[in-house]
């Protein structure tokens, strides 16, 4: 589903921008070193949640953004923030459902890889006008996850109810939010996009439990709450420094 999932959204964003292969090396450069954390970033994230609960797979995942956004900060709000994120993981990580360490290590991977990711698709946003980089590097992900994907599933990937589940998860989970993600980057700092993905751990905690069954102790929700509390904090700090 992974390589599926980039290989159409490649192809889309290619039909869409039409980006040129030739003459802009510094070009091809970024969008390749985006494009490999994206593919490696989206295999280890699905390698986690295939062993973690979803919302403690998103909750370490995040981790990686929220360091970007308190990098280089010296301000004690700020670190009084990444205090409470700590507790957090360690909250979560602690009690209850047992954690695979396998899933963990891939979420951690999947969490710098994502950090990896913005700080390079701010300088993908400076470099291109469209998106045009972005289908470069969506489409060189692809390519290098596609042994993962034939490994995996082989023909399998070629069955025509599992392109149609792969379109429409490549179009709303790809395709749209890459874009916009594009888009917010070209305006906002990194630091400041990491903190605004304050509420993923949250929300892939209660997905989970709503859909997939998946239960958490109360030291872990606690866990969850504390990150999303501690990004959220992040954030308003963030603001009341832009404003003064």
């Amino acid at each position: 589903m992974v390589t599926l999932r980039l290989a159409i959204a490649a192809v889309a964003l290619t039909a869409l921008w039409r980006p040129r292969i030739r003459g802009d090396r510094a070009g091809l450069g970024i969008a390749a070193a985006a494009g490999t954390l994206l593919a490696v970033h989206h295999l280890a994230y699905y390698e986690a949640v295939a062993r973690l609960p979803l919302g403690a797979a998103t909750t370490l995942e995040f981790l990686g953004p929220f360091a970007i956004a308190l990098c280089g900060s010296r301000r004690a709000p700020d670190l009084l923030w990444a205090g409470l994120a700590v507790t957090g993981v360690l909250l979560l990580s602690r009690t209850g459902t047992a954690l695979d360490a396998t899933g963990v290590a891939c979420a951690t991977v999947a969490g710098c890889c994502w950090a990896g990711y913005i700080l390079l698709g701010k300088r993908l946003a400076g470099h291109a006008p469209d998106g045009r980089g972005l289908a470069l590097a969506v489409a060189w992900g692809a390519l290098i996850s596609l042994p993962y994907g034939i490994t995996q599933a082989g023909t399998r990937l070629l069955d025509p109810g599992t392109l149609a589940v792969a379109a429409a998860v490549a179009v709303l989970s790809s395709v749209v939010p890459y874009t916009f993600q594009l888009e917010a980057l070209r305006r906002l700092t990194p630091r400041l996009f990491g903190v605004l993905t304050s509420l993923e751990p949250a929300i892939g905690a209660l997905i989970g439990l709503l859909f997939l069954g998946q239960h958490l102790a109360v030291a872990q929700w606690t866990g969850v709450a504390a990150v999303g509390l501690a990004s959220v904090g992040a954030t308003r700090t963030e603001g009341a420094a832009g404003g003064t």
